[in-house]
């Protein structure tokens, strides 16, 4: 039901995290009987959580370490990783910049140019551990780097903007075109970011892979703030998983849809699932592990914006190795660390043997999930602020 704004403009009800809950299902399942694998075209993932191409998350290492756990770390080729040999001190640079400094710092370190050789040395450093590689690269430099990738061995290809749409109008520029891109390359291509059904099927229909859900949620992203654009993730997600299905029944190929952005904890994890995702790319959590690049710190693709930047350094500390995030034991009790463990016990719970089933788990509107009966832990939280 639309809510009237004023007279003459209506809005549409968007639901986050937050604000609603899964339903146990009528059968429980034993977790270690169900499958969470994730299919993009013809690569089959293990376990369904990618780490979002950002650079204080993934460099070769940590990719290796992701791909050993049953994930897939996604490369940033537009980051400090394909610009720099020696990418140390580039990140104690990062790292110890004071917060007043810190965008112009970006902007200035980013402003070296990437190197094609070095694109392929990273993509090599990752496969020498034997792992799927995932790499992003921006639409402007899509169509480039996609020999270069594809020789190099990369066996996924990312192609991220802050919105992509299957049409774009400019006259200073060529648009890329997913149709072309989609059929030149030899391996799955993933456009985002897109929140929208009817968008979401246009770029089904070019061929492409999968699609990434999310426009500003991120820890570190400062999107929805400097632009006012963005919608809540399960909607969103509901949305452009709609227009997955809708395309698979009119004879379009599978399409896997990836909610990217927003997450912090198992339960946010598995409600991106239940709305619809078949998988999700989480960022600032992994940038807390011990493997992480970043030093305890975490910035989004649009930070080293030389125009306009839409993100910011966040400190998001260390806490944990990338084992306990993904797979645990987990040490703590908030549901940050074992996300593998929270999907297969949710999906338990609710009767599901794979994601497919668990994405026709009911769903509730319920604000007060996070603080219905809570009242101690609010008051330790409380507490513990002060």
């Amino acid at each position: 039901m639309d809510i009237e704004l004023g007279r003459g403009k209506r809005a549409r009800r968007a639901y986050g995290f937050d604000e609603v809950a899964l339903v146990p299902g009528k059968v429980t399942i034993n977790p270690d009987e169900i499958d969470i694998s994730l299919q993009i075209g013809e690569v089959e993932i293990p376990i369904p959580i990618l780490a979002a191409a950002m650079d204080g998350v993934v460099d070769p290492h940590f990719a290796q370490e992701m791909g050993h756990l049953g994930g897939v770390a996604v490369l940033n080729l537009d980051g400090i990783n394909c610009r720099y040999e020696d990418t140390a001190a580039v990140y104690e640079e990062i790292a110890e910049a004071p917060r007043e400094r810190i965008n112009t710092l970006l902007q200035e370190l980013y402003r070296q140019p990437v190197k094609d050789q070095l694109i392929s040395r990273r993509i090599e450093q990752i496969k020498e551990a034997g792992v799927i590689c995932g790499v992003s690269t921006s639409p402007a430099e899509a169509e480039h780097r996609l020999p270069i990738v594809t020789e190099a061995g990369a066996n996924l290809y990312f192609v991220q903007g802050t919105v992509l749409t299957a049409r774009h109008i400019s006259r200073s520029y060529r648009q890329l075109d997913f149709s072309h891109l989609a059929a030149a390359a030899t391996i799955p291509v993933v456009v985002g970011n897109c929140v929208e059904y009817y968008t979401a099927l246009e770029l089904m229909a070019t061929g492409v892979d999968g699609i990434l859900v999310g426009v500003g949620p991120g820890a570190a992203c400062t999107t929805r703030g400097v632009l006012g654009i963005g919608v809540p993730q399960v909607t969103a997600t509901a949305d452009v998983a709609a227009a997955r299905n809708d395309h698979r029944r009119t004879g379009g190929k599978p399409v896997t849809v990836i909610t990217d952005g927003g997450m912090r904890v198992g339960g946010d994890v598995t409600k991106a699932l239940a709305s619809g995702a078949d998988g999700v790319m989480i960022g600032s959590v992994f940038a807390s592990a011990q493997e992480a690049p970043g030093r305890g710190h975490h910035w989004g693709m649009a930070t080293p914006d030389p125009n306009l930047p839409r993100g910011t350094r966040i400190k998001v500390g260390t806490r944990a190795t990338l084992k306990e995030l993904l797979v645990g034991p987990a040490r703590v009790d908030d549901g940050s660390q074992n996300l593998v463990g929270a999907i297969k016990s949710a999906m338990g719970v609710c009767g599901a043997r794979t994601i497919a089933e668990f994405q026709e788990t009911e769903m509730v509107v319920a604000p007060a999930i996070l603080t219905e009966g809570k009242l101690f832990q609010q008051a330790q939280q409380v507490g513990m602020a002060r």
